[in-house]
């Protein structure tokens, strides 16, 4: 059966997330606490107010310590407090213009951050599986027309996405040097760009749209043209959890890299997605393309996952015109007075009884 996040593997499991105070960690804690598992999280505090950790209540049901990833005795003794079977890390600074501003920060909490992570697995028993979060930006953009493939060369021009190519090159370095040997698989995941209700982050293009439809205000937009693999987060999220359960089954066979994107009609540029959210807005919604130079990003990013369609079964449920829609439907709700714990974990529901 494909795409299928078996519910019963994680009843009762110890599960590790760094980042979980994050917008892809929060939904990923609360579908691991809704399949009943036993959810540790360390992530700094909130980055935004508001946040989809407190919006929908993510700490409700979870063990949750505010930790930085760049500290390493403080993420060891929570990691061995969790006695955790399963260690998902998401905890990252995501942002390609602000790595401009704080490379170094980017480098030590990407990269660094992600050499704690991997060490202190080593110095915890039990743990049965590994998945380190990266991005589709760790491959060397070569701004060409097809998606990249996992054996495509590690690179970056920013400093965030050479952070991600970085993490890629530290996760085999310690399957090769460590954990192999010791019998701990494990596998790097690189997402494209989600969207999804509850993220707040500056600079990303859901959030900062939104804020501006609801002030009355014209979005400027960097880059209109540019063309990004678009997916809703509970898409990458489904695979992560397809992948940890069959490293924890089948072991090394899994332990290695993987593409979680849409398919390739859904690589769109960034001027389709904020024409949808316009359209769904209605006629007080404006939009524009910057004036001025900007930083450089990519123009053209996308990803080939034939590789997890093929191995794990995993394929994209919801199309970007779908997660756009739903992405707004999840800001309005929360604007009109929801119950945003509730509405989350149904929109949870909702993708995992999708056909």
């Amino acid at each position: 059966m494909e795409n299928l996040v078996n519910a019963a593997f994680w009843r009762g499991r110890r599960v590790f997330v760094t980042g979980h105070t994050g917008f892809k960690g929060g939904w990923l804690a609360l579908w691991l606490q809704e399949m009943g598992a036993e959810v540790h999280g360390f992530a700094l505090a909130p980055a935004t107010d508001p946040a989809l950790f407190d919006v929908a209540a993510v700490g409700r049901g979870m063990h949750s310590t505010i930790g930085d990833v760049r500290d390493y005795p403080a993420l060891l003794a929570a990691m061995q407090a969790a006695r955790p079977e399963i260690v998902l890390h998401l905890a990252a600074q995501p942002l390609v213009p602000l790595s401009y501003e704080t490379p170094v920060d980017t480098f030590a909490t990407n990269a660094m951050g992600t050499v704690h992570l991997l060490e202190a697995c080593r110095h915890v028993a039990g743990i049965r599986a590994i998945v380190v979060v990266s991005s589709d930006k760790c491959y060397e953009n070569r701004e060409q027309l097809w998606g990249y493939r996992e054996t495509d060369p590690m690179g970056g021009h920013d400093p965030y996405s050479a952070s991600k190519g970085c993490t890629e090159l530290i996760v085999a370095s310690y399957r090769r040097s460590f954990l192999a040997a010791a019998g701990i698989p494990l596998a790097s995941a690189r997402a494209g760009n989600v969207i999804g209700g509850g993220d707040w982050t500056p600079s990303r293009l859901v959030p900062d749209v939104l804020a501006a439809f609801t002030a009355g205000q014209p979005v400027t937009l960097r880059s209109p043209g540019a063309i990004r693999p678009w997916q809703h987060v509970l898409e990458p999220l489904s695979g992560y959890l397809q992948l940890a359960e069959r490293l924890v089954n089948d072991g090394a066979a899994f332990a290695d890299g993987w593409n979680f994107g849409p398919d390739e009609t859904d690589a769109r540029s960034v001027a389709w997605v904020v024409q949808q959210l316009a359209e769904g807005w209605g006629p007080a919604a404006h939009w524009a393309s910057a004036a001025t130079p900007q930083v450089h990003e990519a123009h053209t990013l996308k990803l080939d996952c034939t590789k997890a369609r093929v191995r794990l079964g995993w394929r994209p449920h919801w199309r970007a015109d779908e997660a756009v829609a739903r992405s707004l439907a999840w800001y309005q709700a929360w604007q009109n007075g929801a119950d945003m714990h509730r509405y989350t974990l149904d929109e949870i529901a909702a993708f995992g009884s999708t056909p």
